[in-house]
């Protein structure tokens, strides 16, 4: 996906990203039409159905949740890879990787009762912390109307900049209310929950995070989506789930991009780099002797 948009689309790129890096939060009203919000709900309506409460403190005995909704309904795609939302994401972790990745698709729904969820910040399931560099940004994505009452999600702003704080006073957070066609982005670095629900009805809605293409993602992407699963997608959208290498050499299979699993026959095939170019460049020089005045000086290098 590029980042090169036509002008409007770039104007709005550079706005919500500007929003998402200063208040670590920005909702946008009108990110998708409600009719593809309500056809998508319509497809996982019977999932939401069967699915059993979740189990845990963390995720909440009052809440169904689920997983891998790209195997679930094709129209998905238009909400994994909404060229304002991607471009978005791209501009913020970009820095950081050479190729972002789908982290997790998971639907969500907070029975009446729930009570809120602790509050957390996403990033922290990957236990090393770069200062400066953005691992992950989630898109939220309502079904339903979002409000205080029935379970929206509640954000402190600017709380991507208090990171060494663990818990922030309630009074400094927001609600994050929206109706359907609207959509919540923030920083995997923002100190969020999901909402209590006293109201007599579900609030149902989906989250699509998006992280550093050489991180591990939360959902398992090749259990998800497995080859003849993936082979029915667009390539570009077989790529954000990780069918896909992270140069050097992260996400292999066979010691192969992971891409070639699409229209692999299985005979057996030779391993392939997949080297950044400034490592290519260092092995040619280390071949051609431009090391060699160190490899002779250092017990390390020498034959044994």
């Amino acid at each position: 996906m590029t980042l090169h948009q036509p002008a409007p689309l770039t104007d709005n790129v550079a706005q919500w990203t500007d929003t998402l890096l200063r208040d670590g939060y920005c909702i946008i009203p009108d990110a998708i039409e409600t009719a593809a919000v309500d056809a998508l709900a319509a497809d996982l309506a019977a999932v939401f159905d069967l699915t059993p409460p979740a189990t845990g403190p963390f995720y909440g005995n009052r809440t169904k949740r689920f997983h891998g909704l790209l195997g679930r309904s094709t129209k998905l795609d238009a909400f994994v890879r909404d060229p304002l939302i991607l471009s978005i994401v791209e501009t913020i972790l970009s820095p950081g990787c050479e190729a972002i990745q789908l982290n997790l698709t998971q639907a969500i729904e907070i029975l009446p009762g729930g009570r809120e969820q602790p509050p957390h910040r996403d990033q922290d399931m990957w236990p090393v912390r770069q200062p400066g560099l953005e691992y992950l940004v989630n898109v939220m994505w309502p079904f339903t109307h979002y409000t205080a009452e029935n379970g929206a999600t509640v954000v402190w702003p600017k709380s991507h900049r208090r990171q060494d704080e663990i818990i922030l006073d309630p009074s400094e957070a927001i609600f994050a209310e929206m109706q359907p066609g609207a959509a919540l982005l923030f920083l995997g670095s923002t100190l969020h929950a999901g909402g209590a629900n006293r109201t007599s009805l579900s609030r149902r809605g989906m989250i699509i995070s998006y992280s550093l293409g050489w991180l591990k993602p939360y959902e398992l992407p090749w259990l998800a989506y497995p080859p003849e699963i993936a082979r029915t997608f667009p390539r570009e959208l077989a790529q954000l789930a990780v069918y896909r290498s992270h140069r050097p050499n992260l996400g292999t299979f066979e010691g192969r991009c992971a891409s070639h699993l699409l229209s692999w026959d299985g005979a057996p095939q030779g391993a392939i780099d997949a080297l950044r170019p400034e490592q290519e460049l260092l092995i040619e020089q280390y071949y051609a002797g431009a090391f060699d005045g160190v490899r002779n000086g250092n017990p390390a290098f020498r034959r044994a």
